[in-house]
């Protein structure tokens, strides 16, 4: 793998120091070595190995965003996502590493200090291109591959394989050049190239890529004559910065006048794109749409872009040391602005589409095509909000983005970007009034029901001066809720029957299905049963209708908390356990919660009261990591705390408290098989005696790698990107403490017991 040395040298500061950052020139390997590093270290950290990848987040003020959405913690309370970080972190023992914070070093230090001084078993893992000047920090300046010493005596051919930098040129060789090894005949070429490179990583890669059409020895001759001319035919050694900046124009150069352009255009995206994003932003002006695909392929065979797997698409993604050179020559050509507002403008259309397909089979596919895309609409409504005359766009685009919003790691985020823009936006339109109204359902999913209360009264006033029937619709319907979390069931009735006569009107039927929804949970509320189920089932054949699915499963929570009321507790059962299957698909915790709830309340009817204490302890948990208890369904809590004395009461103190503390110990995933399949998992302790740290994703992709898939084929089956599942597989090795995916699929086999649970250690092994 190469980097022993160094691998074993930041293993050690990091037993010295908790925050540890490896410095260097871009292209030099710091991040490769972290993620060696912290792998190999996984066995030390129960909590997990983290990765947060910086180099996409351009905005300072959402660093700590980003940290929550790496460490995939999804809170709805309305705290700072700082204060979120330090209370999720405060006693784990846990690895971080922060990749790429060269461009917001001071926004990491601060940061970094702040974590350290609350979480004294967490560690920092950093890479930039200096260090972040913070109390404690060590530093380690990354050094460029191995060669052999040219003062020693000429190495074998086994030795010269050995060597770090000649190992990776021969290794990307054989990956372009089938059959491709180093051999006597070639070996001081290719030891020549590796030397003219410094040894530096990214620029062996980008130079093997010539080897496509020319041989070692005429790629050696180009390098000579490249950097003879860039030093004025002197034998004066370039620095390395200005060795892989030759190399990367030298790359540029070759490329033709169209994929030059390309390049410098796809700069603008953040993070990956699709070949629909590319034919949108980056045609008109020297490329033809047609031309798009043809480059891109061209592109991709030239190792500027990387080609990322997805089921239905393929995505791609550029390094960020080729994305900082072609944005400057993107600036020097004077294309900058044109081109991000052609990225803005096609986000700001991709939001809206959404927004219009958002009730209907495709659901889902948006859902997690927007969150594959959230760097970019990110970028797009930073663009928006700054941008002198696009304020107002970027209002309506914050808005169009609710249900990405509420069904992702993003709820707070999107709360942030509605206020931004609120506060920029302030003339009574109908654009503030929708913002508002949609402001006002994140507010209530936080319990920040004052707020949402101020922000409903002035979307219905802006509303009615307008004559406004959707704004007047919505500001009805989550009235309604505000109105149920303060108790005022009668009230919250009358504005959700509002609701629901003028969704009817507008022929809306998002609205229609959501108000037909919460007047049937406060029907049942208040014990009118047969309204309450005739309403819930109406609210199914509305989303039956259009083929929608997140509406149905709530509506299926709702009709089966009514059934369960009128004492159907198996036909409520399964219409709770129907709804969570298709809430654990779309990973979507909050419904998972009021599924839970329900089914405890099921299992204390039944007289299943051990059952009942169990759910009720994996509540405790996941509501504290919602960070909202019973968010949007506050009063529901009185069905909790009734089933809650009745189960303790039953079972006595004793008894209770074992079967509770023994639920809260769940993990999700395990807390989601107990639901539904009505047992608890065994006792018998997985890592460090504990039960399987898994997420339910993580379970899902622990399965796949069980039965033999590889990476790309897990992030096909899963719609996701590539390198999502390697994170997660990263994950789950780290959680398990494991070393290979052989592990993970006799873990798998054996009913989540891990090799160390028997004594036994399984060979070594790399994934």
């Amino acid at each position: 793998m190469g980097r022993r040395h160094e691998a074993a040298e930041v293993r050690e500061m990091l037993s010295a120091s908790r925050l540890v950052t490896l410095t260097g020139v871009g292209g030099v390997g710091k991040t490769r070595l972290a993620l060696r590093v912290a792998d190999e270290a996984r066995r030390a950290f129960p909590d997990g190995v983290w990765l947060a990848e910086l180099a996409e987040l351009d905005n300072p003020a959402l660093l700590a965003q980003g940290l929550t959405e790496a460490l995939e913690i999804r809170d709805h309370s309305p705290r700072p996502a700082l204060d979120v970080l330090v209370d999720h972190l405060r006693d784990r023992q846990a690895l971080i590493v922060l990749d790429n914070c060269e461009h917001l070093l001071e926004e990491c230090a601060r940061l970094a200090d702040r974590l350290l001084r609350a979480a004294p078993r967490l560690r920092l893992l950093a890479t930039s291109r200096q260090a972040l000047g913070t109390a404690g920090e060590q530093s380690l300046a990354v050094p460029t591959l191995g060669l052999p010493d040219l003062e020693g005596p000429r190495p074998t051919l086994a030795t010269l394989a050995r060597c770090d930098a000649i190992r990776l040129f021969t290794e990307r060789a054989a990956a372009i050049v089938p059959g491709f090894q180093l051999t006597e005949d070639n070996r001081d070429a290719i030891e020549l190239v590796c030397r003219r490179l410094d040894g530096i990583p990214l620029g062996i890669e980008i130079a093997v890529v010539r080897l496509r059409a020319l041989s070692v020895q005429q790629l050696l001759d180009r390098l000579d004559d490249r950097f003879r001319l860039l030093t004025t035919g002197s034998r004066t050694v370039l620095p390395r910065h200005q060795t892989l900046r030759a190399l990367i124009d030298w790359s540029y150069e070759l490329c033709t006048e169209r994929e030059r352009l390309l390049w410098a255009r796809v700069s603008v995206f953040a993070g990956s794109l699709d070949l629909d994003a590319a034919e949108a932003v980056c045609s008109g002006e020297g490329i033809d749409r047609a031309e798009i695909l043809d480059l891109v392929t061209e592109l991709v065979d030239k190792s500027v872009l990387l080609r990322e797997e997805h089921r239905t698409a393929v995505r791609y993604r550029m390094l960020d040391t080729l994305r900082s050179y072609g944005r400057e020559r993107l600036a020097t050509a004077g294309e900058e602005d044109v081109r991000l507002r052609r990225h803005r403008d096609y986000y700001r259309g991709l939001a809206a589409d959404a927004r219009a397909a958002l009730f209907g089979p495709a659901q889902v596919q948006w859902f997690a095509r927007l969150q594959l895309e959230h760097a970019n609409l990110r970028t797009a409504l930073e663009g928006c909000l700054t941008e002198p005359g696009q304020t107002g766009r970027g209002l309506e685009m914050a808005a169009d983005l609710l249900y990405h919003w509420i069904t992702s790691y993003y709820l707070g985020e999107g709360r942030r970007w509605l206020d931004q823009a609120l506060a920029l936006c302030t003339e009574p339109t109908a654009a503030r009034a929708r913002a508002l109204w949609t402001d006002s359902w994140l507010a209530i999913i936080q319990s920040d029901t004052d707020a949402a209360a101020a922000m409903l009264e002035e979307s219905r006033s802006i509303g009615t001066r307008l004559d406004l029937d959707p704004v007047l619709a919505y500001t009805a319907l989550y009235s309604g809720m505000v109105a149920m979390y303060r108790g005022e069931a009668r009230s919250a009735i009358a504005l959700y029957e509002e609701a629901v006569t003028r969704h009817r009107a507008t022929g809306d039927p998002v609205g229609l299905a959501l108000a037909l929804i919460r007047l049937s949970l406060a029907h049942s509320f208040i014990g009118d049963s047969p309204r309450a189920i005739a309403l819930g089932e109406e609210s199914l054949a509305v989303c039956d209708a259009y083929g929608e699915g997140w509406h149905r499963a709530y509506a299926m929570m709702a009709l089966g908390m009514d059934v369960w009321r009128q004492g159907d507790t198996a036909r409520a059962a399964a219409l709770e356990k129907d709804s969570l299957t298709f809430n654990r698909s779309l990973d979507d915790p909050l419904g998972v919660a009021v599924n839970l709830e329900v089914l405890a309340w099921i299992a204390a009817t039944d007289r299943d009261h051990t059952r009942a204490a169990g759910l009720l302890g994996a509540l405790r948990t996941i509501w504290h990591a919602i960070g909202a208890p019973h968010s949007g369904y506050g009063h529901l809590a009185r069905y909790h705390e009734e089933c809650e004395a009745t189960v303790r009461r039953a079972l006595g103190k004793a008894a209770f408290n074992t079967a509770f503390k023994r639920g809260a110990r769940l993990s999700y995933a395990e807390t989601l098989v107990y639901a539904l399949e009505d047992e608890l998992p065994s006792e018998e302790p997985a890592v460090g005696g504990r039960p399987s740290p898994l997420t339910p994703r993580e379970s899902e992709i622990a399965q796949l790698v069980a039965q033999g898939l590889s990476n790309k084929e897990i992030a096909s089956s899963l719609v996701i990107a590539q390198r999502t599942a390697e994170g997660h597989i990263e994950h789950i090795l780290s959680k398990l403490g494991f070393t290979s995916r052989a592990q993970v699929a006799v873990w798998v086999a054996e009913g989540h017991r891990t090799a160390e649970a028997d004594g036994q250690h399984p060979p070594e092994d790399t994934v």
